[in-house]
């Protein structure tokens, strides 16, 4: 399979430089050590903490032209150590397509985006990139864009499936939220200091019946539709957002779920203050009725609730919500590096069982950001959560007594290696 990449790769590079007017290639390495002592979850009793280094190794090709962009990006996700030395291939299979897509310009307010590509807007809530992870998040979509002036607009479509059949069309692939069908449209209207954003999402994800749930039979809707929103009010800047689910959250449960958040941001010289609150709705523990569990989907989740990925990412769909409160300041530590310093507030929206305390716990994040050479970036974090006894309710049972941390150093190094501008006059 990796000969494959490799020899269309090369094709790419010889044909765009014969005939393209721009071809750049950028390079993304990122290597991070991480010691995990409750992250994600609580830590259990008599049980060792987890260290280890993963690495992503990226390469991007771009090409532009008059009315056409072409990106393709390749990329490797692997830790330290996960293949002997003198294997003659990589066996865990970490080589990956992550983008592969044109943009073709139709008229001078009109494109059309097609293929493997990053989807991301606004603040990154419910679509974004997913940068922290290694691998990252990518949609196979089509994308019909219209742009005029301080307007913007776009309408996306996907559909999929694991392989070619010749009869039948079921989705067998699992995974958190993985849809079926997708359809958005994305509106965004900008003045000078502001800016209001519009989406409507419906997802499809495949139904199954039978009397071992394996039989494919067509799908079930979840909707989302809500509001991004930024406005200056004096030295101030604030931003906030407010969306709803409906439609169904399983083939036989209804779902109606809210999500609201607001932000105000001072920034004297260059120190920020920021405060913050998230309400994500939830379904009272032990409830039969319909679901009113939030869940973000397809956004950038690791940048909200706390950078320990309690609340989320990969967990917490269905459950009981999160009221997310929180303080946060970012100042000069030297002439080019910076310290993050943030708190948060969590407790449940809905009701836990027993009628216990909704407060779950605080989350301290310390991030500190240092250019070291140019196109090299250090980060090193630190983060430390005390949980209640209710966050044990929500988490497995797991006790609540232990120390709960995660510590992680990191090199972002993404230097442009080569570009190229070809004149076809010339």
């Amino acid at each position: 399979m990796k000969n494959h990449y490799y020899t269309f790769l090369i094709f790419f590079i010889f044909t765009a430089s014969a005939f393209s007017q721009t071809f750049t290639l950028d390079a993304d390495i990122r290597p991070r050590f991480e010691y995990r002592h409750g992250f994600g979850n609580l830590f259990p009793d008599n049980t060792d903490p987890a260290a280890f280094v993963t690495q992503r190794s990226r390469l991007n090709f771009g090409y532009a032209a008059d009315r056409l962009q072409v990106m393709v990006s390749v990329q490797d996700v692997s830790t330290w150590g996960d293949t002997r030395q003198i294997l003659i291939n990589d066996g865990n299979d970490s080589f990956s397509l992550f983008q592969a897509w044109a943009r073709m310009q139709l008229s001078d307010n009109w494109a059309a985006k097609v293929g493997r590509q990053v989807i991301s807007y606004d603040d990154q809530r419910i679509f974004g990139g997913l940068d922290w992870a290694m691998q990252g998040r990518f949609h196979d979509a089509a994308l019909l864009q219209y742009n005029k002036g301080s307007f913007a607009m776009d309408m996306g479509f996907a559909y999929g499936q694991e392989e070619q059949r010749l009869f039948g069309s079921p989705y067998m692939i699992s995974g958190f939220f993985t849809y079926k069908t997708m359809q958005y449209a994305h509106l965004k209207k900008t003045w000078t200091n502001s800016a209001v954003s519009l989406l409507f999402l419906n997802n499809g994800f495949q139904k199954f019946t039978g009397p071992d749930g394996n039989v494919a039979d067509g799908v079930y809707n979840r909707q989302t539709a809500g509001s991004y929103f930024q406005f200056p009010l004096s030295s101030l800047k604030f931003s906030g957002s407010a969306y709803y689910q409906f439609g169904q959250a399983t083939p036989s449960q209804d779902l109606s779920a809210y999500q609201v958040s607001l932000e105000g941001i001072y920034k004297p010289g260059s120190t920020l203050f920021g405060l913050g609150a998230e309400f994500l709705s939830g379904t009272d523990q032990g409830s039969t009725g319909d679901n009113n569990s939030f869940f973000p989907l397809y956004g950038t989740n690791h940048k909200f609730n706390g950078f320990m990925d309690y609340f989320y990412v990969g967990n917490h769909a269905n459950n009981v919500g999160l009221n997310d409160f929180y303080a946060k300041t970012v100042f000069k530590t030297g002439a080019t590096s910076s310290l993050l310093l943030k708190a948060h507030y969590f407790s449940s929206n809905a009701d836990l069982a027993g009628d216990a305390d909704n407060y779950l716990g605080t989350e301290i994040d310390v991030v500190f950001t240092r250019p070291v050479v140019k196109n090299v970036v250090l980060n090193l974090g630190y983060s430390h959560m005390f949980a209640s006894e209710s966050m044990s309710l929500i988490k497995g049972g797991t006790t609540n007594e232990n120390t709960n941390n995660w510590g992680w150093a990191q090199l972002i190094i993404n230097p442009r290696i080569f570009q190229f501008q070809f004149n076809a006059e010339d």
